[in-house]
């Protein structure tokens, strides 16, 4: 079984290898490959019964249940690339996967024995957060929607301005089932942080120390510690059962570690230490912030809604939101309707601010985080500012200052003017029922702080991105996470999918322009001297290295190396690489240079419209991890706006180019795909896969190596089918 973070090409070429060396051996094996494309050559139960052994070189957490009774051999992907034979006899003698092994079943224990990709690549911290978060998202859209469409088509005005759904009604017990999922969202993430460290035996205390952590009233506080005391609970939970399945017990025992003493130990010790050394903590932050807040009454207005804000937007549903909100809900009574106001206006500012964000810069993020932004947008305006947690989770360093910020402007501005809100509720939906006083100011409040929020969301997430990757990095792809495993699961990098896939239409088109002329590309675009003003003349009188086609009158193309290719060329990669997109002698001697230039080719097919952009965005996909191959060969992708259509590119070092690959080898074979931000589909993907696995056989590479020209490039790449 192969898997890598991105799923595309490791995962294939690990597969390849460890088919080739099996056979070299005289081994039976089949190779289950779990890509972006999906689960392929999947192993029946059949396969596993009948295996001596089983080899697992993924980079990512795989579930192993189903290898229970099994040798076991536990690698990184690149293992499986530069190792396949040892691999092979060395899973001859791994222990028996007995479900209850550190190192068979969880990211700490992958991560532990995986050899490394060469590339810079997550830790077991950030994945198993991402894992959370991935799971706790759809709790959060059901359960918000559902309470917004409950207040909103069977809520009844109060006399003071508020809503009121009606006992035993029907939108009433919709409302009871978004509050449901709103209650489990916090123990899901818990729960599933755990599980991404420690497998399934940290499930339970994960859930069960994250409903503690969301449920105050078990430690002494009005509030629970919200999503930031689930994801204390989920990384104690995991590490904890990661320590416990260390310790040796005697065999006899071992069959009911992982059922039942790993869950009832963890659980309980878990439990107990946060209700007896964390709990009371957060019980003291909110007496004492209930007290501090009573003593700031008289004070400034502005410097009162300022804190407000930012005690609101800090963890959203946790004991310093909940502080400020039951501070301003307790005055209404008492006739001091100004606090609550400042708190109404904060309310809904984190998940517009974040919703919006994800509108303004949508390469910053994945697609499931562009859906949760939409969803985070209408619950923001029934104020649920719950919407934004599952951004402050993913990023909680860029999100929560960037909440506080918008939030604290919001708050000192309906401080400012004085609004008020006569209801325990926040949010554009009880000013449109009559409960704010102020409303003008009210709404300017609200705007102005969920822009802010957007704003700085997307200043401080491009900024660590650009940290991260040099260059800046579209940021979501983790969060999203994920990826799945068994050979090659998962995509993910900020730039998507190594060759993300086009639509059929979109495939359509680039087949029918691989055949016909080319746009010209600006003069000078030539490589290697000569290249004629659009297609006049260059050196020697010859025609112009990358000049315009037209006036040719056998109709061929003008490859990038000079070389005169007619336009019966073999279609190579469904058409998406031409004779324009090949190089057969590289410039560049170092990787951001040959990426670069590598982008410059792909511009003379009329399909890039922002050089830059496109080697941004390659060069963030980089930072993720290297896309060196290792056996001489490199497949840098982007995802991007900044090209119209699909378009590979092929380009020979005859130096090599340092590109962090596993092997150590320096880049001679070097692949560019670039795919639209729209596309989708699997097309693309296959594409890589066929690619990847091509590549690992050694007489391909050497004829495509020693190749003679454009002709014979493209005569080589052919057999790719």
């Amino acid at each position: 079984m192969t898997a890598c973070p991105t799923g595309i090409a490791h995962t294939y070429m690990a597969a390849e290898k460890l088919t080739q060396a099996a056979e070299g051996l005289g081994h039976e094996m089949k190779v289950e490959t779990q890509g972006s494309i999906g689960a392929e050559n999947v192993l029946s139960d059949n396969d596993v019964r009948d295996a001596d052994g089983v080899i697992i070189a993924a980079d990512k957490d795989v579930d192993r249940s189903r290898f229970v009774g099994k040798r076991v051999l536990v690698v990184g992907v690149a293992e499986g690339i530069r190792h396949p034979g040892e691999l092979i006899e060395r899973v001859r003698t791994a222990p028996v996967y007995g479900g209850e092994d550190g190192g068979a079943g969880t990211a700490a224990g992958a991560a532990a024995s995986a050899g490394t990709g060469g590339g810079k690549e997550r830790s077991v911290g950030y994945k198993a957060l991402m894992n959370g978060v991935s799971y706790m998202i759809p709790f959060v859209v059901v359960g918000g929607l559902l309470i917004a469409i409950s207040l909103a088509l069977g809520g009844h005005p109060r006399a003071d301005g508020g809503l009121v759904i009606p006992d035993g009604s029907f939108w009433k017990h919709v409302n009871d089932i978004g509050v449901i999922g709103f209650t489990l969202m916090v123990p899901v993430l818990s729960g599933y942080i755990a599980y991404a460290i420690g497998d399934r035996p940290a499930l339970v205390p994960g859930m069960i120390g994250g409903w503690i952590a969301n449920t105050g009233a078990l430690y002494g506080s009005k509030a629970g510690a919200g999503f930031i005391g689930a994801i204390v609970t989920g990384f104690l939970a995991g590490y904890l059962v990661v320590w416990i399945k260390k310790v040796r017990v005697p065999r006899f025992v071992q069959p009911i570690m992982p059922i039942i003493v790993i869950p009832i130990v963890a659980t309980t010790a878990l439990g107990l230490f946060f209700l007896y050394v964390i709990g009371r903590p957060i019980s003291w932050v909110f007496t004492h912030l209930t007290g501090w807040l009573g003593g700031m009454t008289g004070s400034s207005a502005v410097l009162l809604g300022a804190v407000l804000g930012l005690m609101i937007a800090f963890d959203m549903g946790g004991p310093v939101n909940k502080t400020a909100f039951l501070f301003g809900a307790g005055l209404i009574a008492s006739g001091n309707q100004t606090v609550m106001g400042m708190c109404a206006a904060a309310i809904p500012v984190m998940p517009l601010g974040q919703g919006l964000a994800t509108l303004l810069r949508r390469r910053l993020y994945s697609e499931q985080e562009r859906e949760t932004g939409m969803a985070a947008l209408f619950m923001g305006l029934f104020g649920i500012s719950e919407g934004a947690i599952p951004f402050a989770a993913a990023r909680p360093a860029q999100v929560i200052p960037a909440n506080m910020l918008g939030g604290a402007v919001a708050g000192a501005l309906a401080g400012t003017a004085g609004v008020t809100d006569a209801v325990p509720h926040g949010g554009p939906i009880v000013a449109v029922l009559g409960a704010v006083g102020g409303v003008p100011v009210f709404f300017l409040a609200v705007v102005v702080g969920a822009v802010v929020t957007a704003l700085t969301t997307v200043a401080l997430v491009d900024l660590s991105e650009r940290g991260k990757g040099g260059k800046g990095a579209p940021a979501g792809a983790a969060a999203a996470p994920a990826v799945t495993v068994a050979a090659g699961a998962g995509a993910g990098g900020p730039s998507g999918t190594a060759a993300a896939t086009g639509a059929p239409t979109e495939a359509a088109s680039v087949r029918a322009a691989a055949s016909a002329p080319a746009p010209a590309p600006a003069a000078g675009a030539g490589d290697e001297g000569g290249a004629g003003d659009e297609g006049g003349a260059g050196d020697e009188g010859g025609a112009g290295d990358e000049g315009s086609d037209e006036g040719r009158g056998d109709g061929a193309q003008a490859p990038a190396d000079g070389h005169s290719v007619p336009s019966a060329s073999p279609e190579v990669l469904s058409g998406y690489l031409t004779a324009r997109t090949v190089r057969t002698r590289l410039a560049a001697g170092e990787k951001e240079a040959a990426i670069r230039e590598m982008a410059e080719l792909a511009a003379g097919t009329g399909r890039v419209t922002d050089v830059a952009e496109l080697v941004r965005v390659a060069l963030a996909r980089e930072a993720q991890g290297t896309t060196g191959l290792g056996e001489e060969i490199a497949v840098p992708h982007a995802k991007t706006d900044a090209v119209t259509a699909p378009v590979v590119c092929f380009a020979r070092s005859a130096e090599g180019v340092e590109w962090g690959s596993a092997d150590g080898t320096k880049a001679r074979l070097v692949f560019m795909i670039a795919v639209p931000e729209a596309a989708a589909g699997d097309e693309h993907l296959r594409i890589l896969a066929l690619l990847s696995r091509k590549l690992m056989d050694p007489d391909f590479r050497a004829r495509l190596q020693g190749a003679d020209g454009t002709a014979e490039v493209l005569a080589v790449l052919a057999e790719i089918r």
